[in-house]
C-alpha cells in the first residue's frame, strides 16, 4: 500500500506541513508514526484522500466543523442513505449562506455605485463653480 510522508503531501497539494499538522490537531487526519519517538508521520493512501476532501471542502468555503463532518462520513461505509442525507443538508446550509453573502455583495455595490455618482457630480459642481 502507498504511503506518504508529510513533506510528499505538502508539495503534492502545494501546502506547508504546518497546514497539515494543523488538520491533523483538527481530527481531519490521523496519520501512524513511526521512528524514534514516534517523530515521523505516515499518510496512508486514505489519509491522503481525507486532506484532498479537507483542502476541496476549504475551496468550497466550508466550516471546519463541516469539513470533519464528511471525512468522518468517508471513514464509514459508503454510499449510505444517512450520509448522503447529511451532505445534502451541509450543502444546503452552504449554499443558503453563500446566496446570502451574494445578496450582501450585491447591496454593498448598489451602495458603492451610488457614492461614486454622487461623487462624480459633486467634483463636476466643483469644478464647474466660478472662483
Amino acid at each position: 500500500m502507498a504511503t506518504y510522508t508529510i513533506t510528499d503531501l505538502a508539495r503534492e497539494f502545494d501546502i506547508t506541513p504546518r497546514a497539515i499538522r494543523f488538520y491533523e490537531d483538527q481530527g481531519l487526519l490521523s496519520p501512524s508514526r513511526e521512528g524514534p519517538g514516534g517523530r515521523n508521520r505516515i499518510y496512508t493512501a486514505r489519509e491522503r484522500t481525507h486532506l484532498k476532501l479537507t483542502l476541496r471542502g476549504k475551496r468550497l468555503g466550508l466550516s471546519l466543523s463541516d469539513i470533519k463532518s464528511l471525512v468522518d462520513m468517508y471513514r464509514s461505509p459508503k454510499d449510505t442513505e444517512v450520509q448522503l442525507q447529511s451532505f445534502l443538508v451541509v450543502l444546503a446550509r452552504h449554499r443558503a449562506a453563500l446566496e446570502q453573502q451574494r445578496e450582501d455583495i450585491e447591496v454593498m455595490l448598489a451602495e458603492i455605485s451610488a457614492h461614486e455618482e454622487e461623487s462624480r457630480n459633486l467634483l463636476v459642481q466643483t469644478a464647474t463653480r466660478p472662483t
